[in-house]
């Protein structure tokens, strides 16, 4: 069977200013080296799939990931999944239940990295949970969000599965980050961003600002964000208005994420901004009685997960 992805309508772009307290930690999305304090999940926007996180994701979660119909959580090396189960990616493996340092969660699939090696499980439709071999020692970076993987290896090295396998020559050694988005896939060499893949929008067609200078990269369903200088650039597809980077996501900005069609931007002064879709108010917490400061912060389609110190404390 195929995917089934749902159709967005045209929404509203929308802009949001909200305290957060440190940089935060995506796997699968670009983000600081520096790791986030541990906190409790917080969740807002639309799905059909998630009621709310499990009462174990209330305190001590170090990351979050947010997929396509379920959202992961790492609590002490032990993977959280919740949401949907149509194909089994919550029932965690026993090999997943400590020892993790990093997660990632696709359309229906989970990636978990444990001691260099990548453990996959849940929708298979495209082999993406058929790690390959190479994929299961020294591997430093795991990254995914729609129906295929991407892996980082200590040398620098990009693997690939699942729906898209191709991975082109320029990013077979020094590469330092990846970000697998909807059919296409980001990388940093050099400073510079490569990117193959699906084109219709135009999201692999870097701009030139973007080929030197670059320290983080996110890919979305059909977009591009990349990380220079403090300032964010966008490129692909635009009816969410997702690439028209607000004046605040300029400056000072130390991490970004893009969601499906929508993107956050964390700030040097613990703000994020948040731009793009708005139907369901992704981009804007508040309005569902959500507030910061938020630790860490993953984008998926109309629906986000957060990581809060006090997840119960009053706005």
């Amino acid at each position: 069977m195929g995917p089934r992805f749902r159709s967005a309508p045209r929404r509203a772009s929308v802009l949001l200013a909200v305290t957060l307290v440190t940089v935060p930690v995506v796997s699968g999305a670009a983000a600081s080296a520096q790791a986030p304090s541990v906190g409790g999940v917080v969740e807002w926007g639309f799905s059909n799939y998630i009621l709310g996180p499990p009462p174990e994701a209330s305190e001590g979660v170090g990351a979050v990931s947010m997929g396509g119909m379920d959202a992961m959580g790492l609590k002490a090396g032990q993977v959280l999944v919740w949401g949907d189960n149509n194909f089994g990616q919550t029932e965690v493996p026993e090999a997943a239940m400590s020892g993790v340092s990093a997660i990632a969660a696709g359309w229906g699939h989970e990636l978990a990295l444990k001691n260099g090696g990548v453990l996959a499980w849940g929708n298979d439709w495209y082999g993406q949970t058929q790690v390959p071999a190479d994929a299961k020692s020294g591997v430093v970076a795991i990254s995914t969000s729609a129906m295929h993987n991407l892996a980082l290896k200590a040398g620098g090295r990009v693997i690939a599965w699942g729906l898209r396998s191709d991975v082109p020559a320029a990013a077979t050694s020094g590469v330092t980050a990846i970000s697998a988005g909807g059919d296409h896939s980001l990388a940093i060499k050099n400073g510079g961003v490569l990117a193959w893949g699906a084109d219709e929008h135009g999201q692999t067609d870097v701009p030139a600002d973007a080929k030197s200078g670059v320290t983080a990269v996110s890919a979305g369903h059909q977009h591009s964000l990349a990380l220079k200088d403090g300032r964010v650039l966008a490129w692909g597809r635009n009816d969410d208005h997702q690439i028209e980077v607000p004046d605040a996501a300029l400056s000072d900005v130390v991490a970004i994420d893009a969601g499906w069609t929508f993107n956050y931007a964390l700030k040097s002064n613990g703000d994020f901004v948040a731009w793009g879709s708005n139907d369901v108010t992704e981009s804007d917490p508040s309005s569902w009685g959500v507030c910061g400061p938020f630790l860490t912060v993953s984008a998926g389609d109309r629906f986000v997960v957060a990581l809060k110190e006090d997840p119960a404390a009053p706005c």
